[in-house]
């Protein structure tokens, strides 16, 4: 009996061991298959790190658009950028020089006329001549010719507005050639640049005797740098321009129209 127990409780401690050895054994490797997914998963988001680095490092920096300006105006050499930088500058300035004279040079002509006829009509010839004189612009002016020719003949009085006004519309359209000027010969210098910037790539052909882009590079951007530059400038100047010569229009017209009433005034106290 005694041997029955002792053999039981020997199986028993063995069939135990046996149990806790395989379930170490089937922890084990799962342990294991943990600590290599951790592993692959640090290397993996070490190298995505590097790569993003890398990118970072390799992606062009955007340059602001002054300093592209700058780069481009290099690139289409001194000698044919200067020319249109020069044309460029001094036809903004006369340009702003239009726009300030025709914005002064703008009147109201009824609220004058309304001030000339209740001179005129209280025979105050000189107080409508100081009105004239204190008010600006082209159309101002005209009326003052024509009071100052007051006591002479309505025919007097009618050439000296018609050749006064011819004045001043001559003086409305000071600079406007020039700006014309800048906006013909722009484009001009651009395309002889590029001819040149032609006969340049065909000369790196003929000299290295190989027609690929790399020779020719240099040449075409020389051509299509000076080109954009001369378009760009007559563009440019051209919308100015266009606006210039509508206010200029505009002045003109008003001044016929207010003349013609300006003229049935004088007819009207003068013969009174």
């Amino acid at each position: 009996m005694k041997k029955l127990i002792a053999f039981l409780a020997i199986a028993g401690f063995l069939t135990f061991g046996l149990s806790n050895v395989a379930l170490a054994a089937q922890e084990g490797p799962a342990e294991t298959t943990q600590a290599e997914e951790q592993v692959d998963e640090q290397a993996t988001a070490a190298e995505e790190a590097a790569v993003a680095e890398d990118f970072e490092e390799e992606a062009p920096v955007e340059k602001p658009f002054h300093q592209l300006l700058k780069d481009k105006f290099i690139e289409g050499t001194v000698m044919w950028m200067s020319p249109h930088l020069i044309m460029m500058i001094l036809g903004l300035a006369l340009v702003i020089e239009r726009i300030l004279y025709l914005n002064l040079s703008t009147t109201n002509s009824r609220k004058l006329l309304n001030g000339i006829e209740e001179a005129l009509e209280k025979g105050n010839v000189e107080a409508a001549k100081e009105l004239c004189r204190n008010t600006r612009g082209p159309v101002a002016s005209v009326f003052y010719q024509g009071l100052d020719r007051y006591d002479g003949s309505i025919e007097d009085i009618d050439k000296a507005i018609v050749a006064y006004g011819g004045v001043q519309t001559s003086r409305l359209e000071t600079n406007m050639s020039w700006i014309g000027f800048f906006i013909a010969v722009a484009p001009s210098i651009g395309f002889m640049a590029t001819v040149v910037g032609m006969v340049v790539a065909f000369d790196d052909i003929e000299k290295a005797g190989d027609i690929s882009p790399s020779i020719v590079a240099g040449g075409m951007k020389l051509a299509l740098i000076t080109t954009i530059a001369g378009l760009s400038v007559a563009v440019i100047l051209q919308i100015f321009y266009s606006y210039l010569i509508a206010k200029i229009d505009s002045i003109v017209t008003d001044m016929e129209d207010a003349t013609i009433s300006y003229m049935d005034l004088i007819v009207k106290y003068k013969n009174r």
